[in-house]
Protein backbone atom coordinates (compact mmCIF):
# COMPACT_ATOMS: atom_id res chain seq x y z
CA UNK A 1 0.00 0.00 0.00
CA UNK A 2 1.48 3.47 -0.97
CA UNK A 3 2.07 5.84 1.62
CA UNK A 4 -0.52 8.23 0.17
CA UNK A 5 -2.84 5.26 0.62
CA UNK A 6 -1.96 4.44 4.14
CA UNK A 7 -2.50 7.81 5.36
CA UNK A 8 -5.93 8.58 3.37
CA UNK A 9 -6.93 5.40 5.32
CA UNK A 10 -5.76 6.66 8.35
CA UNK A 11 -7.72 10.18 7.77
CA UNK A 12 -10.69 7.82 6.51
CA UNK A 13 -10.92 6.21 9.95
CA UNK A 14 -10.05 10.01 12.27
CA UNK A 15 -13.28 10.95 10.13
CA UNK A 16 -15.37 7.91 11.28
CA UNK A 17 -14.13 7.93 14.56
CA UNK A 18 -15.17 12.04 15.13
CA UNK A 19 -18.98 10.96 13.35
CA UNK A 20 -18.87 8.10 16.15
CA UNK A 21 -17.98 10.27 18.36
CA UNK A 22 -20.56 12.61 18.06
CA UNK A 23 -23.22 10.23 18.44
CA UNK A 24 -23.72 9.02 14.68
CA UNK A 25 -23.88 5.79 13.76
CA UNK A 26 -21.08 5.52 11.26
CA UNK A 27 -19.76 2.79 8.49
CA UNK A 28 -16.78 3.00 6.12
CA UNK A 29 -17.81 1.52 2.62
CA UNK A 30 -15.40 -1.32 1.43
CA UNK A 31 -12.35 -0.03 -0.75
CA UNK A 32 -12.04 -0.32 -4.52
CA UNK A 33 -12.96 -3.28 -6.31
CA UNK A 34 -16.49 -3.89 -4.29
CA UNK A 35 -19.22 -4.94 -5.99
CA UNK A 36 -20.63 -2.18 -8.21
CA UNK A 37 -19.04 -0.61 -10.96
CA UNK A 38 -20.32 2.43 -9.61
CA UNK A 39 -17.79 4.23 -6.64
CA UNK A 40 -19.26 3.96 -3.55
CA UNK A 41 -19.18 7.51 -0.81
CA UNK A 42 -16.48 6.66 1.33
CA UNK A 43 -18.26 7.26 4.44
CA UNK A 44 -21.87 6.68 5.58
CA UNK A 45 -23.05 8.55 9.11
CA UNK A 46 -26.64 9.22 10.14
CA UNK A 47 -27.94 9.74 13.80
CA UNK A 48 -31.90 9.18 13.24
CA UNK A 49 -32.81 12.35 11.91
CA UNK A 50 -29.92 13.08 9.46
CA UNK A 51 -27.75 10.38 7.12
CA UNK A 52 -24.89 11.91 5.11
CA UNK A 53 -22.91 10.34 2.66
CA UNK A 54 -19.24 11.30 2.53
CA UNK A 55 -16.59 11.20 -0.26
CA UNK A 56 -13.57 12.34 1.52
CA UNK A 57 -10.47 13.42 0.32
CA UNK A 58 -7.21 14.34 2.64
CA UNK A 59 -4.05 15.85 1.31
CA UNK A 60 -0.90 17.95 2.05
CA UNK A 61 -1.36 20.06 -0.60
CA UNK A 62 -3.49 22.82 -1.59
CA UNK A 63 -5.70 22.54 -3.57
CA UNK A 64 -7.51 18.99 -3.10
CA UNK A 65 -9.16 18.03 -6.99
CA UNK A 66 -11.73 15.29 -6.84
CA UNK A 67 -12.98 13.58 -10.41
CA UNK A 68 -16.26 14.73 -12.30
CA UNK A 69 -17.24 10.73 -11.95
CA UNK A 70 -16.35 10.83 -8.06
CA UNK A 71 -19.26 13.25 -7.33
CA UNK A 72 -21.30 12.29 -9.86
CA UNK A 73 -21.66 8.60 -8.13
CA UNK A 74 -21.72 10.76 -4.50
CA UNK A 75 -24.63 12.17 -5.87
CA UNK A 76 -26.25 9.46 -7.47
CA UNK A 77 -25.97 7.26 -4.19
CA UNK A 78 -27.05 9.78 -2.19
CA UNK A 79 -29.94 10.46 -3.72
CA UNK A 80 -31.14 6.69 -3.94
CA UNK A 81 -30.22 6.02 -0.62
CA UNK A 82 -32.03 9.21 1.23
CA UNK A 83 -28.67 10.73 2.14
CA UNK A 84 -27.20 14.25 2.07
CA UNK A 85 -24.45 14.03 -0.50
CA UNK A 86 -20.93 15.77 1.38
CA UNK A 87 -17.45 16.43 0.11
CA UNK A 88 -15.29 15.98 3.20
CA UNK A 89 -11.81 17.48 2.55
CA UNK A 90 -9.18 17.74 5.43
CA UNK A 91 -5.85 19.72 4.51
CA UNK A 92 -2.32 18.99 7.01
CA UNK A 93 -3.14 20.42 10.46
CA UNK A 94 -6.16 21.70 9.72
CA UNK A 95 -9.79 20.44 10.83
CA UNK A 96 -12.16 17.89 8.09
CA UNK A 97 -14.60 20.44 6.21
CA UNK A 98 -17.41 19.42 4.61
CA UNK A 99 -19.72 20.89 1.20
CA UNK A 100 -22.80 20.04 -0.27
CA UNK A 101 -21.02 18.89 -4.35
CA UNK A 102 -23.11 21.99 -5.66
CA UNK A 103 -21.25 24.14 -3.95
CA UNK A 104 -17.61 22.95 -4.99
CA UNK A 105 -16.04 25.14 -7.43
CA UNK A 106 -16.35 22.72 -10.87
CA UNK A 107 -12.77 23.25 -13.32
CA UNK A 108 -13.53 23.18 -16.82
CA UNK A 109 -12.12 20.09 -17.39
CA UNK A 110 -15.53 19.06 -15.11
CA UNK A 111 -13.72 17.99 -11.82
CA UNK A 112 -14.11 19.96 -8.84
CA UNK A 113 -11.90 21.68 -6.42
CA UNK A 114 -11.55 23.02 -3.24
CA UNK A 115 -8.96 25.71 -1.59
CA UNK A 116 -7.43 25.53 1.54
CA UNK A 117 -8.85 29.15 2.27
CA UNK A 118 -13.07 28.12 0.34
CA UNK A 119 -12.54 24.91 2.90
CA UNK A 120 -11.81 27.05 6.59
CA UNK A 121 -13.86 30.32 5.32
CA UNK A 122 -17.22 28.48 3.72
CA UNK A 123 -17.04 24.56 4.95
CA UNK A 124 -19.53 23.33 6.90
CA UNK A 125 -17.96 21.65 10.11
CA UNK A 126 -19.20 18.41 12.44
CA UNK A 127 -21.04 21.00 14.33
CA UNK A 128 -22.89 22.20 11.29
CA UNK A 129 -23.59 18.64 10.60
CA UNK A 130 -24.93 17.70 13.67
CA UNK A 131 -27.34 20.44 13.62
CA UNK A 132 -28.30 19.79 9.97
CA UNK A 133 -30.89 17.88 10.44
CA UNK A 134 -33.19 20.86 12.52
CA UNK A 135 -36.35 21.06 10.32
CA UNK A 136 -35.36 19.69 6.99
CA UNK A 137 -37.33 17.12 7.03
CA UNK A 138 -37.14 16.59 3.30
CA UNK A 139 -33.71 16.04 2.88
CA UNK A 140 -32.96 17.96 0.21
CA UNK A 141 -32.66 21.63 0.26
CA UNK A 142 -34.54 22.78 -3.05
CA UNK A 143 -31.74 25.30 -3.17
CA UNK A 144 -29.17 23.03 -3.27
CA UNK A 145 -30.87 20.76 -5.69
CA UNK A 146 -31.69 23.46 -8.26
CA UNK A 147 -28.11 24.82 -7.87
CA UNK A 148 -27.00 20.71 -8.73
CA UNK A 149 -28.94 20.97 -12.06
CA UNK A 150 -27.43 24.13 -13.04
CA UNK A 151 -24.10 22.88 -12.48
CA UNK A 152 -25.01 20.18 -14.46
CA UNK A 153 -24.47 17.45 -11.47
CA UNK A 154 -28.20 16.83 -11.75
CA UNK A 155 -30.81 15.95 -14.90
CA UNK A 156 -34.18 18.21 -14.28
CA UNK A 157 -35.81 14.63 -13.69
CA UNK A 158 -33.93 13.56 -11.17
CA UNK A 159 -34.49 16.93 -9.56
CA UNK A 160 -37.65 16.65 -9.89
CA UNK A 161 -38.07 13.30 -8.19
CA UNK A 162 -35.72 14.46 -5.41
CA UNK A 163 -37.93 17.34 -4.70
CA UNK A 164 -41.17 15.25 -5.21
Amino acid sequence: MSNSNAKGNRRERELVNAFDERGFAVMRAPASGAATDRELPDVLAGDGTVFYAVEAKSSASDPIYLTGEEVEALVYFSQNFGAKPKIGVRFDREDWYFFHPADVYQTDGGNYRVKKETAIEDGETFDDLQHHGDGDAEGNDVEDVLHAVEQGVLSPEEAASMLD
